[in-house]
C-alpha cells in the first residue's frame, strides 16, 4: 500500500507559539536561560569559541536571554568584564527574573530525590526557575550537574513526578545558529 500523501504545507501546532512546517521548528524569539558558566565561558579558551558567538546572535536578537538574580549574584564574583557582560544585551533581548518560593521549592525537590546533593544547591535553583519558567533550553557548560544526559532524567522525571514539564539543557554550541555559508 503506498504512504499516505499529506499536502504540503501543513502546519501543525506542537505549542501555543511553536508549529511544524516541515521540518523547520518556528517560535520566535526563543528563550535561554543562561546559567553563570554561560558568562563565565565567553573568555575562556575552551568555552569562548562558542560562547561568543552565542553572546553575540542573543544581541542581535535571535533569542531571548533570560537572566535571574540568582545568576547575578554568582556573578559579582566574577572579574569586572565577566559580571559587565550581561550589560552588553540589548533590553529588549534580556528577560530578568526573580527566584520565586515555587522555584525554591522545585530545587528542594531535586535534592530531596537524590538528583543533587545540598552542596550543588544554586545548581538545582537554576534548572528550578528554567523549569518553571517554561524556557525553550537551560544553556550551560556545566557538564557534571546540568548538560548531563542521566542528570536531565532525573530533573525531568522529577519535574513530571510533581507536575513540571520537562526541562532542556544544551551548550551554546548546540543553541547557536550557524552561519549558512
Amino acid at each position: 500500500m503506498p504512504p499516505t500523501l499529506i499536502p504540503w504545507p501543513m502546519y501543525t501546532a506542537l505549542k501555543q507559539e511553536v508549529l511544524i512546517c516541515s521540518n523547520l521548528f518556528v517560535n520566535w524569539p526563543m528563550k535561554f536561560y543562561v546559567d553563570t558558566s554561560v558568562w563565565g565561558g565567553h573568555d575562556d579558551d575552551e568555552f569562548s569559541l562558542w560562547t561568543q558567538p552565542f553572546f553575540q546572535q542573543a544581541k542581535q536578537g535571535l533569542f531571548t536571554i533570560v537572566l535571574s538574580d540568582l545568576t547575578l549574584r554568582e556573578l559579582s564574583l566574577a572579574p569586572v568584564k565577566i559580571k559587565s557582560l550581561p550589560e552588553m544585551i540589548p533590553p529588549d533581548f534580556l528577560e530578568l527574573t526573580s527566584l520565586t518560593q515555587e522555584q525554591i521549592d522545585l530545587a528542594d525537590k531535586y535534592v530531596k530525590e537524590g538528583a543533587l546533593t545540598r552542596k550543588f544547591y544554586s545548581d538545582a535553583q537554576h534548572i528550578a526557575i528554567a523549569t518553571i519558567l517554561k524556557v525553550d533550553s537551560l544553556v550551560s557548560w556545566n557538564f557534571k550537574h546540568m548538560v548531563n544526559f542521566f542528570r536531565i532524567r532525573q530533573y525531568n522525571s522529577i519535574n513530571l513526578k510533581f507536575g513540571y514539564s520537562v526541562i532542556d539543557i544544551r551548550t551554546p554550541k548546540e543553541v547557536i545558529y550557524e552561519d549558512k555559508d
